[in-house]
């Protein structure tokens, strides 16, 4: 049962947040709200009159419009033919041409009046993703919604992308519009929202004020007291694991993305990259990983070349990795639970040869991990990943890497889309592997996890590392390094950004 007896009101003009871990039923609620998935008892009011909602035309036509946290976009098509899609108009007769003159101009009085920048003629895949969410919004705002439901809006966002989309709430919420915000960050919520319904395993919790500590809402949402800073002790470091000296890497069209790197990890340290998105740190551990061809440079693990070398043959080297894209390079969705926890190591021992399989065996070591990982699923992983909620794709992957003896561990946006719980989990996990003399590279784009997970950080900017800092760096400072603002000899500001 994903949802159960869940009651949730919503006021006109609010923004009304519904909190909750992965898999709490956030989702599949508001799925019923428009029509997706129908509702086997309760009811639905609309300002105070009950409604049927057969589908989303039923729930645009009532009012509700929905922002999915995987964009519902055609990717070849402009911005303004996305959003005409399902309500096409023409001119020149029922036979005649799409009215795309039209369907421009109705994207820049939306743009306008809501302060949402899109341009109509952009074509969506050359888009950032903020501005394809912008896209779904405005897409919803044609339609004259009065309740518009953001599906994890920030899941995927950088924190500069995130700001923007919180302005471009309250702008929402000034012009009248509700808005019911799902998501699990604490901070979003308490900077955003007007009242917080919490979640927990398909029920209503509790209804709290925005006042309310983050330390009350994490622990209506997970049902125990969760430890929201990390304990990770002293760092012991030993020699150096891995080495990459004057690496260079280009990206998909070509262009350097990756300029000269250098750093080094030790065995028993955690190395933090921070950095805005986009500025190379993808492409930096592709080429590590043996995914991504590298220009220049070396990149050793305990003084063995890597360059050459074949993912599969990095990971038998004893490298474990947590993909940036879970559902692209992470796991197969079709495949179950079992089937994922093994996908680099079902021809080994005690799983296969490299003739069979032996599932007896792949599926007694899934009943060990899903139970040590808190991964809420079928008991033996018979269920295909692809059905379980976002955070529980994320466990499955971190448990496949922990399960065998890492020399290194490269975990890039490791907690992206997961809530405070399994946040918790996974840096603990991360930290608890660092303790064991592994070494971590972490890749993040939440400056708060790499200060509270790192033993140094390195601050990448358009393909560079431009300084390494210790974790008590004031985040004001690591904040302009990010900006790509570092300071001389005199200690002046000076900006890199023409270099």
């Amino acid at each position: 049962m994903a949802n159960d007896d869940i009651h949730l009101t919503v006021e006109p003009g609010e923004i009304h947040a519904l909190l909750g871990e992965n898999g709490a039923g956030k989702s599949t609620l508001m799925n019923v709200l428009y029509g997706l998935l129908q509702p086997d008892e309760g009811e639905i009011l609309v300002d105070g009159r009950p409604v049927q909602i057969r589908g989303p035309r039923d729930a645009i036509a009532a009012g509700i419009g929905m922002v999915h946290q995987h964009f519902m976009l055609v990717p070849v098509f402009t911005v303004a033919e996305n959003v005409m899609l399902g309500a096409e108009q023409v001119r020149g007769g029922p036979y005649g041409l799409l009215d795309r003159r039209r369907a421009r101009k109705l994207v820049r009085e939306v743009s306008d009046r809501y302060r949402l920048a899109v341009d109509p003629d952009r074509v969506v895949e050359d888009l950032p993703v903020g501005v394809q969410q912008r896209v779904e919004i405005v897409k919803a705002l044609t339609r004259e919604v009065d309740l518009l439901i953001l599906d994890e809006p920030t899941a995927v966002l950088t924190p500069q992308e995130t700001e923007d989309l919180l302005d471009v709430m309250r702008t929402l919420k000034a012009a009248g519009k509700s808005i019911v915000f799902i998501t699990h960050k604490l901070k979003e919520v308490k900077a955003i929202a007007d009242r917080i319904t919490v979640i927990r395993r398909g029920r209503t919790v509790g209804t709290a004020p925005p006042d309310t500590s983050e330390e009350e809402l994490a622990s209506l949402m997970v049902g125990r007291s969760v430890l929201l800073r990390v304990d990770k002790g002293e760092t012991r470091p030993g020699a150096t694991v891995l080495s990459v000296e004057g690496l260079a890497v280009d990206d998909d069209r070509g262009h350097r993305a990756v300029d000269g790197v250098d750093l080094t990890v030790r065995a028993g340290e955690v190395l933090g990259i921070a950095g805005v998105q986009g500025n190379g740190q993808t492409e930096l551990v592709e080429a590590i990983m043996g995914l991504r061809p590298i220009a220049a440079g070396t990149a050793t693990l305990e003084g063995r070349p890597m360059r050459g070398l074949s993912t599969r043959e990095i990971l038998r080297a004893g490298v474990g990795y947590v993909p940036e894209d879970r559902s692209v390079d992470g796991l197969v969705r079709d495949f179950t639970v079992a089937e994922n926890l093994v996908l680099d190591i079902y021809d080994t021992a005690p799983f296969g040869t490299r003739w069979v399989v032996r599932p007896d065996a792949i599926a007694a070591s899934a009943r060990k991990r899903i139970e040590q990982f808190d991964i809420r699923t079928a008991p033996a992983g018979s269920a295909a990943v692809g059905t379980l909620s976002g955070g529980n794709q994320q466990k499955v992957i971190v448990a496949r890497e922990f399960s065998r003896p890492l020399k290194l561990f490269i975990a890039a946006q490791p907690t992206r889309g997961v809530d405070v719980g399994s946040i918790e989990f996974i840096h603990r996990q991360i930290v608890h592997e660092r303790g064991e003399g592994t070494a971590v590279l972490l890749v993040s784009s939440e400056l708060d996890e790499v200060l509270a997970l790192s033993d140094r950080i390195a601050v990448m900017y358009r393909g560079r590392i431009i300084a390494v800092v210790p974790p008590d760096t004031p985040r004001e400072e690591i904040g302009l390094l990010m900006a790509g603002v570092t300071t001389d000899a005199a200690g002046t500001p000076k900006d890199d950004t023409d270099e």
